[in-house]
């Protein structure tokens, strides 16, 4: 394999119905950054049916270049008719880099192209960079249960592959004066050669918060004594109203106290809120990975030289216990004040 053949970054576009996964507009801004750095442009790669009027948002959001095969067969996502669709545009063009979104169409994808290809992919990753004397992509994810980060290089094949998780990266603001190159393809598919079929899709309804979309997240830690005491935390969230979501750290999932779903940090969600209320944790690295990029950190523990004071925009310290109900009585009274309506916009 000649190395220096494979040139440029690529981003997988993941699109579902015609609307663009907000992963891939991150990741957009991601490469645009790994990009600029190895002066190459930054490509991002579409595939569906009826999808052309995609390009100009991905354009606006920094691509440079844009590769497109709409095809019928290629409506719904399936392992198979992708990666050869994949495949096809990789073998012709040779990126030197592509990232993909860690979602489960984005893994399915990844792992699949990159085992065809017979090149390395890093899953999960939280950082990116560039060596720039060997124009490397530095892939660094969380490793041994998040306790270290791990930075990964496919020094021998291309395209060096990773898969992105989202919100930890930040999408640029749209710019639509900007111009770009839209490359379409065309690839032999068949409908009744496909080894799957899409029978329906099902869109699954929780009335559970939505961590990752919340504009307020309370997170409360092992510090908060017993599971019967994160009441007050779902208490503190209805008093601030606005969709407020409540999620834990690893050492409380561990401990029963709440689902896996609802954890915050390296090995659970990542979470960029407006506000982020961090309560009785200590701020350990697995943790803090997930919610530094929110923009406002309030943070209360009774140890006042906890380490989620050190990226803590305002710190509270006192014990959670008398703290929270004093929180929750003012929201209340504020609330009331206000009709009973509080926003977060």
């Amino acid at each position: 394999m000649q190395l220096d053949e494979y040139q440029g970054v690529w981003i997988f576009i993941e699109q579902n119905d015609g609307k663009i996964k907000g992963v891939s507009l991150e990741l957009l801004g991601a490469g645009r950054k790994l990009a600029d750095k190895l002066q190459v442009p930054l490509g991002g790669f579409l595939l569906g049916d009826g999808i052309k009027g995609l390009t100009d948002e991905l354009i606006s959001h920094g691509a440079d270049e844009v590769y497109i095969i709409d095809h019928p067969v290629l409506k719904d996502y399936r392992t198979e008719s992708y990666m050869k669709s994949v495949n096809l545009l990789v073998t012709k063009y040779k990126p030197e880099i592509i990232l993909y979104g860690a979602t489960p169409n984005g893994k399915d994808l990844a792992s699949a192209v990159a085992t065809d290809l017979n090149t390395g992919l890093t899953a999960d990753t939280t950082m990116l960079d560039i060596d720039l004397e060997n124009r490397l992509l530095e892939a660094s994810r969380p490793a041994f249960g998040g306790n270290i980060m791990a930075t990964i290089l496919c020094k021998k094949h291309r395209p060096q592959m990773a898969t992105v998780r989202a919100k930890v990266m930040k999408a640029l603001e749209a710019d639509p004066s900007r111009n770009g190159r839209v490359i379409e393809e065309t690839i032999e598919l068949r409908e009744d050669e496909m080894r799957t079929k899409v029978i329906e899709i099902v869109n699954e309804l929780t009335n559970q918060s939505n961590l990752a979309d919340a504009h307020v997240v309370i997170c409360g830690g092992k510090g908060m004594g017993d599971e019967h005491n994160f009441q007050l935390l779902y208490q503190l969230a209805e008093a601030m109203g606005g969709g407020a979501a409540v999620g834990g750290t690893r050492d409380v999932v561990e401990a029963g106290w709440l689902p896996h779903h609802m954890q915050i940090g390296q090995t659970g969600e990542t979470v960029t809120p407006k506000l982020y209320v961090a309560v009785a944790l200590s701020g350990a690295i697995q943790h803090t990975e997930g919610m530094k990029n929110s923009e406002m950190i309030i943070a209360i523990n009774k140890d006042p030289n906890a380490p989620i004071f050190n990226i803590a925009t305002y710190g509270i310290v006192g014990d959670a216990m008398e703290i929270l109900p004093k929180l929750i009585a003012q929201f209340k009274q504020v609330k009331k004040e206000k009709g009973g309506v509080l926003t977060h916009a």
